[in-house]
């Protein structure tokens, strides 16, 4: 085996395009409940298609343990947010209200009730993440060996909300520190094989990564100069530019915490595995800008030609207006379908295939010593991430 393992993509559109457009179809007639089987194949797909040093991924999962984990999860869902209703109805506060009675003290009192429900599920968004997580690098092989992460959803979400105040009441200063101490946090209880991994670096290293997040709020606190001083015209200008270098920002900023991250991750007891990343900002900001034009363009063709269909029946009397809303829903659930799996194509895997060319594993040779570890036995198969709509295809 070579010292230096190289990443390669071998997964091509049409296998691709064809596999998520049958899932997405069946997910649709089975009224979402394939979506589980849906998100298990397309995984297995683009797992066997990454690959090092002529070794591909495997992933392990099933659709069935994601069900299950997901009704499991409802359960809990219910029961939890039963409990947060009783306590605010305690303290005479509801997420309810009729129309008739919904007077400005009412309304109000509405509104401090959804914020407390919001800050309620919070805890669980961070607990289904760390979860997701988990049972993605438990139910993943490499070489024959699988990957694992120890319990410690808990103490992944009570540094999460900690960092998440401490970033806020910073104004986003604290960013950097919130990403790196996170990313340990889970980097460090992660396995292959036997062999743990570590996260170094330090967190003041991706303060470089956040320049474009500076400069777009730069412009929109210049935008904002402008309105007290009357120039609207300029503040729109400089406002519109602002909150669109802030999300180019958020994407370099994604991108380069990644990059650097990943270059101060070691595996093994001595850290003898170094890896690499090399993912470029404008080349993934242009193929997420040019394909999601193909895709809304295809949606919008693929859209008005399966309507069209339907009504050019009933214009010439060949279907009853009252049947015409069958191949209306068809259609509409068939150009969904293909637009998801246009997005793949498009979208997502040229990303993947880029991202996973520029990764790099150097002193390969020690993964010779890396022997099986006991199988995570306790996951919940991402239960809580389906069930709070957290959990990518992905």
């Amino acid at each position: 085996m070579s010292s230096t393992l190289k990443g390669e993509y071998g997964g091509t559109a049409r296998a691709l395009f064809w596999l998520a457009l049958r899932t997405a179809m069946l997910t649709t007639l089975t009224l979402g409940i394939y979506r589980f089987w849906s998100k298990t194949r397309i995984r297995q797909y683009v797992w066997s298609a990454v690959s090092a040093d002529g070794d591909s991924f495997e992933y392990t999962g099933t659709g069935l343990e994601k069900f299950l984990g997901f009704l499991a999860a409802i359960v809990v869902l219910a029961l939890y947010l039963g409990a947060v209703q009783m306590i605010l109805f305690y303290f005479g506060l509801t997420i309810f209200g009729s129309a008739e009675t919904q007077v400005q003290a009412q309304a109000f009192s509405q509104f401090g009730a959804l914020g407390v429900t919001s800050l309620a599920v919070m805890p669980l968004v961070f607990f289904a993440h760390y979860r997701a997580r988990r049972h993605k690098l438990s139910r993943t092989r490499w070489r024959g060996l699988r990957f694992a992460a120890e319990a410690g959803a808990w103490g992944y979400v009570w540094r999460a909300m900690w960092h998440w105040a401490l970033t806020l009441m910073s104004l986003g200063l604290l960013l950097p520190r919130m990403t790196f101490c996170l990313e340990k946090y889970k980097a460090d209880r992660s396995w292959y094989g036997d062999a743990p991994f570590h996260q170094g670096g330090r967190w003041q290293g991706l303060y470089p990564a956040m320049k474009h997040l500076v400069i777009g709020a730069g412009l929109i606190l210049l935008s904002g100069a402008f309105a007290l001083s009357g120039a609207w015209v300029m503040m729109s200008l400089w406002g519109v530019l602002g909150v669109i270098w802030i999300g180019v920002g958020a994407l370099s900023y994604k991108i380069h915490s990644f990059t650097y991250l990943a270059r101060h991750l070691s595996l093994g007891d001595m850290g003898a595995i170094k890896f690499d990343a090399a993912p470029d900002t404008w080349t993934i900001l242009w193929q997420m800008i040019s394909g999601g034009l193909l895709v809304s363009l295809a949606t919008g063709a693929a859209l008005a030609l399966l309507g069209a269909i339907p009504l050019a029946m009933i214009g010439s009397d060949a279907l009853p207006f009252g049947l015409a809303i069958i191949p209306l829903v068809l259609g509409y659930m068939l150009a969904l379908a293909i637009s998801s799996a246009l997005s793949l194509i498009w979208v997502t895997q040229p990303i993947l295939r880029h991202v996973v060319a520029g990764c790099l594993l150097h002193g390969a040779s020690v993964l010779d010593g890396v022997v099986q570890r006991n199988a995570d036995t306790d996951t919940d198969a991402e239960g809580f991430a389906d069930a709070l709509d957290i959990g990518g295809a992905l």
